[in-house]
């Protein structure tokens, strides 16, 4: 591991821009909605994160892909200020998530893997209890709390336990929970596994709504199919690294899709496809 976080200053001159002729100085790119610079997280002797470094951009859709153990949901909990790193440094609307933790927390959203929730209250009760927690008016609260179950199709069940809820429904609740003091970064880890298409459309339709409007969205995911019909920005993460990051079509480069660039990022191209298995499916 190393002494000290490494150095950006070649990154961020990377992403500095001209100024267009006649207009004397250079003007910089819009900050990055998120910054992390020498990331690490050591498990025993289990490297999760091994000094990864990324620039999230602003307002955009943005994938964290890779096969399952690659360090997504490690990375994606130490961003969120839910885990905290060996080593590095976080920067997430310009705050720092551990040196100004109050600040950060006021802007963003987060809907985890595994989400816990107060299941013995309903989901209307849970949104109330959010919202106020977040020190939003109960005014407000109420009015945001009706317009998030009507748009994602919770107002039927708005009156029922959340331990009643189906894993669909739950989504949908966690992610109006996220919602409700609309945050600047929306972070969602697996916001589609489990759930049924219905629900995963109903979700997709509030999230580009939700870009759309200048916010950004972080989600990890190894679906690559559903990060090519989403992101504008894609990081691929591999074993505690970032393999490649840039927009899609960069990362893609020349593959005929995402999924055949992930696999080659990877390392999985060529990989034993279950040929060995000879007995498997043969005549019994």
């Amino acid at each position: 591991m190393p002494d000290q976080v490494p150095d950006q200053a070649a990154k961020r001159a990377e992403q500095t821009e001209r100024a267009p002729a006649g207009q004397g100085a250079a003007r910089t790119a819009a900050p990055p909605a998120v910054r992390v610079e020498g990331l690490w997280k050591r498990f025993g002797d289990q490297v999760a994160v091994a000094g990864i470094d990324l620039d999230l951009p602003a307002g955009q859709f943005v994938g964290l892909v890779g096969p399952n153990g690659a360090g997504k949901t490690t990375t994606l909990s130490m961003v969120t200020g839910l885990l905290r790193p060996d080593m590095g440094r976080v920067q997430v609307a310009g705050h720092d998530v551990w040196g100004d933790p109050v600040a950060v927390k006021a802007r963003i959203g987060v809907l985890p893997e595994g989400l816990r929730l107060f299941e013995r209250l309903s989901g209307r009760e849970l949104l109330g209890y959010t919202g106020r927690l977040r020190g939003l008016p109960g005014d407000e609260v109420d009015k945001r709390a009706t317009q998030l179950l009507d748009v994602l199709d919770l107002a039927g069940a708005q009156h029922k336990l959340v331990v009643d809820y189906s894993t669909g429904m739950r989504k949908k609740i966690g992610l109006a929970a996220a919602l409700l003091h609309n945050p600047e970064v929306l972070f969602l880890d697996e916001p589609f596994e489990g759930v049924d298409p219905v629900s995963a459309q109903t979700i997709r339709g509030v999230l580009e709504r939700y870009t759309d409007s200048g916010a950004t969205v972080v989600f990890s995911s190894h679906v690559m199919e559903l990060v090519e019909s989403l992101c504008d920005w894609v990081a691929v993460m591999a074993a505690g690294r970032i393999r490649a990051q840039g927009t899609l079509a960069e990362v893609r480069g020349d593959a005929p899709s995402l999924q055949s660039a992930f696999l080659e990022l990877v390392g999985a191209q060529g990989r034993d496809t279950g040929e060995s298995l000879d007995w498997l499916g043969g005549a019994r």
